[in-house]
């Protein structure tokens, strides 16, 4: 399983607009072959941060993520709105195993 662990800092007057732009990513990431899970975690303690957490049954399936609309879209609209580049992490999934 590939996991990749995206890291976001988002300016506080775009951070409405950044839950509804993940949000839109979200449900469709989730219909993609390959994709097992694919969650948007919001920091309790400082709303501007964010996790994505993406979860592909390959390397492969992760990589074709990358290329579909609703991925170049997100990307697109949420470009500004960030304090500094978003942060990915890959990691190798080991469990649950799938």
């Amino acid at each position: 399983m590939h996991v990749t662990l995206v890291h976001v800092i988002v300016k506080a007057e775009y951070i409405d607009k950044f839950i509804e732009a993940c949000r839109l990513n979200h449900q469709a990431s989730i219909q993609e072959s390959g994709n097992f899970r694919f969650d948007i975690l919001q920091n309790a303690e400082t709303p501007q941060k964010f996790v994505l957490y993406e979860s592909y049954k390959s390397v492969e399936d992760a990589a074709a993520h990358k290329n579909t609309s609703h991925y170049l879209n997100w990307r697109e609209t949420v470009a500004n709105w960030m304090v500094e580049p978003r942060q990915g992490v890959r990691y190798q999934g080991l469990f649950p195993r799938v």
